[in-house]
């Protein structure tokens, strides 16, 4: 038997050998540490929305209004079902609405003779306002209660509307257009 036939084969696994060696050995994904001022400030975020969710069910039950939330923690009393065409995403609508603080301290407000327009999933409203009107129909009537987190948040919008404050928004859906 010949002995010269062994060399490459040899060769071969000495070659796979030290390439398997070469290789960067696979390092686990190295686990950032939970910052501490970033998990206070989510705690503390948490907390606040909790105090608001809870101020509002107060509210609700004291004016003794029947709403539902959303998961988001937008509450809607629904005044009046609308008949017309459903708001969608690209929609746009009109509507006449007063918005007010929760003592009833008066914001801004917009008239059937002077509706504000906005087009669904643009951003030119309070997303708070924005997911409300996603619920409704042409010829709806509706009140929204609106936390922080979901219109002017923290700061407000250095007018009408203070820092950190719950909004009431009674809307009336007049016009609803779809493109397409």
């Amino acid at each position: 038997m010949n002995r010269f036939y062994l060399i490459p084969d040899l060769f071969a696994c000495a070659l796979l050998l030290i390439a398997s060696g070469c290789r960067t050995p696979v390092q686990e994904e190295s686990q950032v540490p939970p910052d501490p001022v970033r998990e206070q400030f989510i705690r503390a975020n948490r907390y606040m929305q909790q105090r608001h969710q809870d101020h509002i069910a107060a509210f609700v039950e004291r004016v003794g209004w029947e709403a539902e939330v959303t998961k988001d923690g937008l509450w809607i009393v629904m005044e009046k079902e609308g008949a017309g065409k459903r708001i969608i995403e690209g929609s746009r609508v009109s509507y006449s609405f007063e918005s007010m603080l929760l003592d009833g301290t008066p914001c801004y407000r917009a008239t059937e003779e002077d509706p504000k327009v906005v087009v669904i999933g643009s951003g030119d409203v309070e997303s708070g306002v924005e997911e409300g009107l996603g619920r409704l129909r042409e010829g709806a009537e509706a009140t929204f209660i609106i936390p922080p987190h979901l219109a002017h948040g923290n700061f407000g919008d250095r007018n009408k509307i203070p820092g950190n404050t719950v909004l009431i928004y009674k809307v009336r859906i007049l016009d609803v257009k779809q493109d397409g």
